[in-house]
């Protein structure tokens, strides 16, 4: 049986001044949203579009409450999540 995944996932701007956090089911599809501007709010308003960043989990509960950890921890260390993972700051757009 296939089990559904969860992304918790950063989108930055091109210079790297911005972080936002999000959840989702389908990683790919999300990002293209956001890179797209189908999406109204902050990535559209900020051209929050590039992918540093993401996590998986196996239950939606767990990326949940994964996500509003983050948002809750300081700008300091979603930047150290990000190097750690992804020190050049590349978009992954093509890994996914």
């Amino acid at each position: 049986m296939l089990t559904k995944q969860y992304y918790v996932y950063f989108l930055t701007n091109w210079a790297n001044k911005v972080i936002y956090v999000g959840v989702t089911d389908d990683l790919k599809r999300r990002v293209y949203e956001h890179a797209h501007g189908l999406i109204d709010g902050f990535t559209r308003k900020y051209h929050v579009h590039k992918l540093v960043y993401y996590e998986v989990c196996e239950e939606i509960e767990a990326a949940i409450l994964r996500e509003k950890q983050i948002k809750g921890g300081s700008r300091q260390k979603k930047v150290e999540l990000i190097t750690k993972f992804n020190p050049e700051w590349k978009d992954l757009w093509n890994k996914i």
